[in-house]
């Protein structure tokens, strides 16, 4: 991997990583443990500001409002002051005011805030549940009036923007498309002491796919033994994407079921065939039903898919999970799908109704694509990452390469951002996605909930926005 593709790849990673971390749920009081740049890094990050000619305009009303359940400004994870928002600072004078939230309640805290007139800016989308729905119940706004993606700051994302349209309208804001959302975590002296190949040369090789993990699963599970497979509540859906064909997509600005899909079914009937070999940690033999991350660092379990944000913290945090040894690859390739597909995530985020600063956020949108853009920025963002999270220049590389193919092959699932009821049959363990893992066939499944979902999809499709001015819910 060459030293040009490693600046440019790092952008996306340092976005996620360092300003979207998901453990930050700090309070903007809170200043104890918050880091500031260093003077030098503080001068480079000035100079850009200047300098970049794609920062344009200035702000009347320099305060953006964001609510989530975690800062973009420094936190008690120990990150520092992420690049863009050093970049927003030093051009526009940038302050984010954060009002932190309860994530499981976090659309009922901003349908109030939105009710009482709060005037949020903006609002995470990368967890996927926010759109269609939120545009669908008039909780967020189009951008198109603030962000123009035919632009040079934008037009590399803007084939990523064209596949978020509703209505008519760009709802979502997307920086980035990450392929960190859900990666297959492992401890290589783990593989290394089962007589395994490490998965990251298996994937160098053009030989991780489905049939190399089942291999590496099936050699090593040993219940009796206290030996496991698949540890986690991510790695059905993780999975899925890999056959190339979301269980709900979005095509012409309508929604698509597509439970009946001969792709679905292949990826289904595979999991099904890792439930049947004992290959599913939980609920087999005594593993019981809780997730368990510390038994990557034991070496009792194989493999561990999650989300990267599970390393994005201080050294001692996430190696008290997974060993100092850990490591990650993308979910493997569908043998029998025409590339290799992987979880895409986004960092995006969506302009909240009533909103008092719509260009605020757009210009701090602005440094974010800088940040991606600028060599100088990059540089200053790996900076950071080595420092603040201790990763190795491999673990590095292998999320650049990710967040790569992710980008080559963009493709998104919008099972979780219809509707609740959507949501809570498909993502149920009794005949939702979920439900071949845990030992029941697909074919079941999708005769007992093909008919509900097409019948909800239709209802959404016909009434793509709620009516009226009153006031918003997701419920």
């Amino acid at each position: 991997m060459n030293a040009n593709y490693i600046k440019s790849g790092l952008a996306a990673v340092l976005i996620v990583a360092m300003s979207m971390s998901m453990f930050g749920c700090g309070d903007e009081k809170e200043t104890s443990s918050q880091k500031n740049l260093d003077s030098a890094t503080r001068e480079q990050v000035a100079e850009i500001a200047v300098e970049d000619e794609r920062l344009t305009g200035e702000l009347e009303n320099n305060k953006i409002i964001w609510m989530a359940n975690w800062d973009i400004n420094p936190d008690e994870t120990g990150k520092n002051v992420p690049i863009e928002l050093a970049i927003f600072q030093e051009r526009y004078n940038g302050v984010i005011e954060y009002r932190k939230i309860d994530w499981t309640t976090r659309y009922d805290s901003l349908a109030t805030a939105i009710n009482s007139d709060e005037g949020v800016d903006f609002f995470p989308a990368g967890d996927m549940d926010a759109f269609p729905k939120g545009a669908i119940r008039g909780m967020f706004v189009p951008v198109d009036d603030y962000i123009d993606f035919n632009s040079d700051l934008w037009s590399g994302v803007k084939e990523a923007n064209d596949k978020f349209v509703w209505n008519g309208n760009h709802y979502l804001i997307v920086n980035a498309v990450t392929g960190d959302s859900n990666a297959v975590i492992y401890n290589r002296t783990t593989v290394e002491e089962a007589g395994l190949t490490d998965p990251a040369e298996l994937l160098e090789k053009g030989e991780w796919t489905w049939d190399a993990f089942e291999d590496m699963l099936v050699s090593f599970v040993d219940p009796d033994e206290g030996y496991y497979g698949i540890d986690g509540w991510w790695f059905e859906a993780g999975l899925s994407i890999t056959c190339g064909t979301p269980y709900i997509g979005l095509e012409d600005g309508k929604l698509v079921n597509n439970l009946r899909s001969e792709n679905v079914e292949r990826v289904q009937n595979w999991m099904y065939e890792l439930f049947t070999k004992d290959c599913v940690a939980i609920g087999v033999g005594d593993y019981g039903w809780e997730a368990k991350p510390t038994n990557i660092k034991e070496g009792k379990t194989l493999f561990y898919p999650c989300g990267l944000w599970a390393l994005y913290s201080t050294p001692d945090q996430w190696q008290a999970e997974f060993g100092e040894d850990v490591f990650f690859v993308p979910m493997p390739k569908d043998p029998g799908a025409d590339a290799h597909y992987i979880p895409c995530g986004l960092d995006a985020y969506v302009m909240v109704k009533g909103g008092q600063n719509p260009e605020g956020v757009a210009k701090f949108a602005d440094c974010k694509r800088v940040t991606i853009l600028n060599e100088r920025a990059a540089e200053l963002g790996l900076e950071q990452m080595y420092t603040d999270y201790g990763w190795t220049e491999e673990m590095v590389e292998m999320k650049a390469k990710m967040d790569e193919m992710a980008l080559e092959h963009p493709i998104f699932d919008f099972y979780t951002g219809v509707t609740k009821d959507v949501t809570s049959i498909l993502d149920s363990n009794e005949n939702g996605i979920r439900s071949a893992s845990k030992g029941t066939p697909w074919s079941e499944s999708v005769a007992a909930i093909y008919t509900q979902i097409d019948a909800m999809l239709k209802e959404v499709n016909d009434n793509p926005v709620a009516g009226g001015d009153g006031d918003v819910s997701m419920n």
